[in-house]
């Protein structure tokens, strides 16, 4: 194992609960078309990019919509869901504020849209934390091919064996274990049924003493 020089944690269900709004816009965007958003369909799109998730959706129920409609009809309703509120998972401040400590540098790798991270990020105050974010508008193939690892390892200025990913999506974690990165995932209700057998670590929460312990 290289020497770890930088974190990159991904955003939904990852650093907040944001898995619940997208199983309420998700839901809400097939509920008006008469269609179940089920978890087995829910299983297949968690982490991946917004194309690959609105045409599985029009492949799946034979929508005549672009995808790129149904994602901004989605969109508009997950922006809606979030004003009712959403929770940062335990253990991220602390860990924050651990890496901030030791001067680690971090960014954000997210499948998600640039109007959708601005929401939820800064509804906490956090992207200052950051040295960069990328979403899906940043990258041409999203998770989980590599692009973005590479592409936040570059960033950095480092080997990608030097870059630390936190995960919580199956196609996050392949992924960066694709991208030659060390994938840590996170395990949460959302996700616990996954099959993460390329993580290197897999723990309960962020602030898990095994991840600190990576940086001893």
């Amino acid at each position: 194992m290289s020497k770890i020089r930088a974190v990159a944690f991904d955003m939904d269900g990852l650093m907040f609960d944001t898995e619940s709004v997208y199983w309420k816009s998700a839901s809400a965007l097939l509920g008006r078309r008469g269609d179940e958003y089920t978890d087995d369909l829910c299983n297949s799109v968690m982490g991946c990019p917004p194309q690959y998730c609105f045409e599985l959706f029009k492949k799946t129920f034979s929508y005549s919509e672009s995808w790129q409609e149904l994602q901004k009809e989605s969109e508009e309703l997950f922006l809606e869901f979030l004003k009712e509120g959403f929770s940062a998972m335990p253990g991220l401040f602390e860990l924050l504020d651990f890496l901030e400590l030791r001067a680690v540098s971090k960014c954000i790798c997210t499948s998600s849209s640039r109007r959708v991270v601005s929401a939820v990020l800064s509804s906490y105050g956090v992207e200052g934390r950051f040295e960069f974010v990328l979403t899906a508008e940043d990258i041409v193939r999203g998770k989980p091919e590599p692009e973005i690892y590479l592409k936040a390892a570059a960033n950095f200025g480092i080997k990608s064996d030097e870059l630390l990913v936190l995960e919580d999506s199956v196609a996050g974690c392949n992924a960066a274990y694709a991208s030659n990165a060390f994938p840590v995932v996170v395990l949460a209700e959302h996700n616990k049924s996954g099959n993460f057998e390329n993580a290197k670590l897999i723990v309960n929460s962020l602030n898990a003493p095994e991840i600190f312990n990576l940086f001893k």
